[in-house]
């Protein structure tokens, strides 16, 4: 690969101390909140009403644990002028947790993604509810926009008369560029998966299983600190072409070539991050997958510096068809770029199904993953490498910094890791 790793690690620990600087999380609680409100103020909004988790803790900076993520059950309004407000299931214990939120938190009234059947017109107390705070702010008549909402939600606060209108937008406009803390967090989870590799290396020998490798992954993320594993993908032998995104239970056998993609959070901050290895030596097929995919990755982050834009990154890389595939919407996610921040998609989105005609600006502290994939041309699975970049003056740095210069064969003797 030509592309150089200097100046890529993370600089502090895990745990905050009193004799160096680490992490300033007042800072960071405090400028994401100033991006998300300035960012509603740029989209002519009165208010952002928010639900997804991700983006109530960007502008809150509190947090009730992973298990509330699919329940509908909390939300946020950051305003145009004021403190944002949290709807919240603890307020007891916000008070006591987050004692930045003061008092502006009450409990929430929710549908529970319509557990709570429509009848019972909670969605009327809530809408009643957001529409009291709205006028507390003063913009219950101005345009308020919403992340994700049920339907229920949504025509209950129009018949308040309230305007309902994208917030989504707003909002991936606040996270799109990251902050000092933010970029800090983002390479600490990274080196979090660093060290896992390690022991999933040592792992990968014939007789173990894909769904076994799962389980490595998630034990040692977690040792390691991670708050949230929301996917390990475990993919050995011809699972591997097409590429099939799920783990299975498949014994793993020499000669099999195995990619795995590690996506977890350390204090909210995402990875996704893919490695390939084999067990045992590699055929000429599967080092030329390897090479093709490696060559393309590399080729993407020589062109990465501010001023170019997403549809220069992915030209670099090959059509659908090129790679055994009908075409860039069946291709989608293969030869592929997202923003990671709090959430595992952000801006920017690269791939040639959108950006040639569509390209955006790449700018100076985004953070992005870039993902190639190469099947083997004899059928016996694929190559999947990722790089997690941050964007720099003249440049990108890599994140990610478990060896992927070459094919690491695994697990019986003679091989590089055993």
């Amino acid at each position: 690969m030509k592309y150089n790793r200097a100046n890529t690690r993370a600089s502090w620990g895990t745990m905050a101390t009193d004799w160096e600087t680490g992490v300033d999380f007042v800072r960071l609680k405090r400028e994401r909140f100033e991006k998300a409100q300035a960012a509603v103020k740029a989209r002519g909004l009165g208010a952002v009403l928010v639900f997804e988790m991700d983006n109530i803790r960007y502008i809150t900076g509190t947090h009730i644990g992973e298990w509330c993520r699919d329940k509908m059950n909390r939300y946020a309004i950051c305003p145009r002028e004021g403190k944002p407000f949290l709807f919240d299931p603890a307020p007891p214990a916000k008070r006591i947790s987050s004692p930045w939120m003061e008092n502006r938190m009450e409990a929430p009234f929710s549908n529970m993604l319509g557990a709570i059947p429509p009848e019972l017109n909670v969605q009327g107390t809530f809408a009643r509810q957001v529409k009291r705070i709205l006028t507390e702010y003063g913009v219950e008549k101005e345009p308020i926009g919403v992340d994700i909402m049920e339907i229920t939600m949504l025509r209950a606060l129009e018949k308040e008369g309230i305007t309902v209108v994208d917030g989504q937008q707003a909002m991936l406009d606040a996270r799109e560029i990251k902050t000092t803390d933010e970029i800090e967090l983002l390479k600490k989870a990274a080196s979090m998966v660093d060290a896992t590799y390690v022991d999933l290396a040592k792992a990968i020998r014939p007789g173990v299983r894909e769904n076994e490798l799962v389980a490595i992954a998630n034990y040692h993320l977690y040792k390691f600190g991670s708050e949230r594993v929301q996917c390990v993908n475990s993919v050995s032998g011809a699972r591997g072409k097409p590429h099939s995104h799920t783990f299975s239970d498949r014994i793993i056998q020499p000669g099999d070539i195995v990619y795995l993609d590690l996506m977890q959070a350390y204090m909210g901050y995402q990875t996704c991050y893919y490695r390939t290895f084999v067990c045992g030596k590699p055929n000429k097929c599967q080092v030329d997958a390897y090479e093709t995919a490696s060559r393309w990755i590399s080729d993407a982050i020589d062109v990465i510096k501010p001023g170019v834009t997403t549809g220069e990154i992915c030209q670099v890389w090959p059509k659908a068809e090129e790679f055994g595939y009908r075409d860039e919407d069946e291709a989608y996610l293969l030869q592929y770029g997202h923003g990671l921040g709090l959430g595992q998609w952000e801006r920017p989105i690269i791939s040639r199904r959108f950006s040639l005609e569509h390209p955006t600006l790449i700018k100076k502290n985004m953070v992005f993953a870039l993902e190639t994939w190469c099947g083997a041309a004899d059928g016996s699975g694929a190559a999947r490498i990722e790089e997690q970049v941050v964007v720099t003056e003249n440049g990108c740095e890599i994140m990610t910094n478990f060896p992927s210069d070459h094919l690491i064969s695994c697990g019986l003797p003679g091989c590089d890791v055993f």
